[in-house]
């Protein structure tokens, strides 16, 4: 009885037009049919295809239901046929050529479901459309119709993009100006896409709204984050959207597509209409074809530049490009393919100082005086600044957006070389003349020698210049073990400092040989006590210097004199010893006398050495008794008794006389005695002494009988050896 009721009056419910939503009846709980809809109102542009789904559910009968559409001019007017699934000739007349033409269709979807299609909705379809199903149930129950409100507005929607640049260089902006309008009659929302297409295929770069809303392209989340795609709302329909620091990726053919939406029941966003519109293509030009750097200098516009030493240097390295402004550059400038000095994009300038120290150029500067105006000095100029001159521009582009800087992302767009710019720093170089003149000339070996470099007509020397002199000896054939080939003695440098050559170098510190500076202009070399290896030819070298930038200095000319020659009639000295028996021991205990006579030739002050020698026999070994040094310090040898030291006497008797005493002779004293003498010459001012020439003296004897027997074999021998 429920059940029967609540049909009831579900049937007098839908024969008074009242839709009835609920499947199911408040007592009985039993299933109902449920017919609905799209949620609606619909609005929809005129001219665009319009799509009215409706299923049915929680019925009986077969699997496949049917579907009548049927429209009303307003909610309560009469209803006319427009399309059924099953009868072909449901359709009213005024309504049969669109469905036979197409342009009112219904396609099945599902067994319970179905979508009306209008392919160019007009104004005239606008009202209420019912979606009706013919009941299959056992009993009647639920709702069997359902409908929904269509509203048809004009197509107002305009897109009219602005053109842009159709090249733009490298780093530059592209602005995509697009003006997107309707006129507002129903609550609808606009929303805005910028597009580009290169070959075939095209991909949004963004989408603005419907709601105010941004969607960004996959390829460009990154460069949008960044700042480097801004998004420019404007007045009266007028979108922008500026693609910031172009590079050769952004060619392409860009389009703008405006969208017109409605925000259905149930949170659904529908295209109602749109429009695309090419705006233009757009080509980038690379920076490289358009950067250009030249060199010039101020002061000349020849490809060459001469200076002189302590000039300065002035280059300028001027940078052009379509684009500059939008560039970050880095200058460098170069001398013979060598870096000397940069400026980093940054601005911060940073000079080479990893050049050797005998490669250091002047002090080198870099500023910028203008957009891309670049200008190089080098103060105090010397020649090793000359060279060819050259910049190098290298030229990055910001990948990011100018809002965030772009997260420090650059890259390299081009480099430049600029022409050659040859610099040549001369001078006129010091000009003098030497002459080497003897001051002392040794007549003797040990005499003191003297010479003197003078350097006189002195031109083009600058204030600080300096002169320094370097001396070489050449040895004469057969004086010297060494070879005949010039080495050098020792020099003065630009500082003035004493530089002595190995093999002089214990003669200079000795103080037997100098070099010095007696005037400005002279220099002097002195041997004190001159030996024969020092006779050859002298010269002398004198160099000029002079300050460069940094201080420090630099040779610029250097002459030699003419060879001196230094030599002398070098007799050598001899010596000649003479010894005598003073005073003969003829009996043990006796005391033996002997005296040494020197007599010299070519042999000026000496002192002497003397050593007092023994044999037994002329064939038995020698040994040395005693010695006598040149500065009188006695010593015994070692063949001498130390406990019969007392009776051995070793004096200098005269300037030159020695004499020999052994008193107390023994059975072995029994010998011959001589003295071996060296004449020693004394250098100054170190005042050590240097061997001349030695001699040994002729040889006497200690003899006395013993036991009746004489030496005759001895004696003979020594007769025999005395007259060879």
């Amino acid at each position: 009885m429920v059940n029967a009721l609540c049909s009831a009056s579900l049937i007098t419910s839908s024969f008074r037009g009242i839709l009835i939503k609920s499947g199911l009846c408040p007592a009985g709980g039993v299933s109902a049919r449920v017919v609905k809809v799209s949620p609606g109102p619909l609005i929809r542009v005129e001219g665009q295809p319009v799509s009215i789904r409706c299923d049915v559910r929680e019925y009986g009968g077969p699997r496949e239901q049917d579907f009548e559409w049927m429209i009303s001019r307003d909610s309560g007017g009469a209803r006319i046929k427009i399309i059924s699934t099953f009868d072909t000739t449901y359709s009213h007349q005024s309504l049969s050529k669109r469905v036979a033409s197409g342009d009112i269709s219904v396609q099945r979807l599902a067994d319970n479901q179905v979508e009306l299609k209008v392919a160019e909705v007009k104004s005239t379809d606008a009202g209420f459309y019912w979606c009706t199903t013919p009941s299959t149930d056992s009993v009647i129950s639920g709702n069997y119709e359902d409908e929904v409100q269509l509203i048809v507005i004009p197509n107002t929607l305009r897109v009219s993009p602005q053109a842009p640049p159709p090249t733009v260089p490298e780093g530059s902006d592209i602005t995509l100006s697009c003006n997107v309008t309707r006129e507002l009659t129903q609550p609808t929302y606009l929303s805005v896409t910028w597009s580009v297409k290169r070959g075939t295929s095209s991909e949004d770069i963004l989408v603005f709204g419907p709601q105010g809303d941004v969607t960004v392209g996959s390829k460009y989340a990154r460069r949008y984050s960044d700042g480097g795609i801004r998004l420019v709302p404007g007045r009266n329909g007028v979108f922008e959207l500026v693609v910031t620091r172009a590079t050769t990726s952004d060619d392409g053919a860009y389009e703008c597509n405006g969208t017109e939406w409605t925000h259905e029941d149930g949170g659904r966003w529908v295209k109602i209409v749109e429009s695309k519109k090419e705006m233009g293509t757009v080509a980038v030009t690379p920076t490289g074809q358009t950067l250009a750097v030249k060199t010039s200098s101020p002061s000349s516009s020849s490809s060459s530049l001469v200076l002189t030493p302590g000039n300065t240097l002035t280059l300028l390295c001027s940078v052009s490009a379509d684009n500059l402004p939008a560039l970050a550059l880095e200058v460098t400038w170069l001398a013979d393919g060598r870096d000397i000095i940069t400026m980093e994009r940054s601005g911060v300038v940073i000079s080479n100082t990893s050049l050797p120290a005998q490669g250091r150029r002047g002090e080198a500067s870099l500023e910028q005086t203008a957009l891309g105006e670049y200008r190089l000095g080098v103060r105090g100029v010397s020649g090793e600044d000359g060279g060819a001159y050259v910049c190098r521009v290298r030229a990055f582009v910001e990948k990011g957006g100018r809002s965030s800087g772009g997260g420090g992302r650059w890259h390299m767009a081009a480099e430049k070389m600029s022409n050659v710019v040859a610099v040549k720093v001369t001078q006129i170089k010091p000009s003098f003349t030497l002459s080497l003149d003897p001051i002392l000339s040794p007549q003797t070996t040990s005499d003191l020698t003297e010479l003197a470099c003078h350097v006189t007509n002195i031109t083009h020397l600058p204030r600080g210049g300096r002169l320094a002199v370097t001396w070489e000896h050449t040895p004469l054939p057969g004086v010297s073990d060494s070879p005949p080939t010039s080495h050098p003695i020792g020099s003065l440098d630009a500082h003035g400092n004493l530089i002595a050559a190995s093999s002089y170098s214990d003669r200079m510190k000795s103080g037997a040989l100098s070099l010095s500076r007696v005037q400005p202009n002279t220099f002097t070399l002195k041997i004190l006590n001159t030996q024969e290896k020092d006779m050859g030819q002298y010269v002398c070298s004198v160099s000029a210097w002079t300050l460069s930038g940094q201080g420090d200095v630099v040779k610029t000319s250097e002459f030699q004199s003419s060879a001196l020659t230094v030599r002398w009639d070098a007799k050598r000295p001899s010596l000649n010893v003479v010894a005598k028996q003073v005073r003969e021991a003829s009996v043990g205990g006796a005391t033996f006398e002997m005296s040494c006579t020197v007599s010299t030739e070519n042999l000026g002050e000496a002192g002497y050495s003397v050593l007092i020698q023994s044999q037994d026999s002329l064939q038995s070994a020698v040994r040395t008794i005693m010695t006598l040094s040149p500065d009188s310090v006695v010593q015994h040898g070692g063949a001498t008794d130390p406990t019969r030291r007392d009776s051995l006497v070793l004096v200098k008797s005269a300037q030159s006389e020695f004499r020999f005493r052994l008193s107390g002779v023994q059975l072995s004293d029994r010998a011959f005695y001589w003295c071996d003498i060296t004449a020693w010459t004394k250098q100054s001012p170190s005042h050590t002494w240097t061997k001349a020439t030695s001699a040994e003296s002729n040889k006497v004897r200690i003899d006395f009988q013993e036991n009746g027997q004489y030496y005759q074999q001895e004696d003979e021998q020594l007769n025999e050896s005395t007259s060879k």
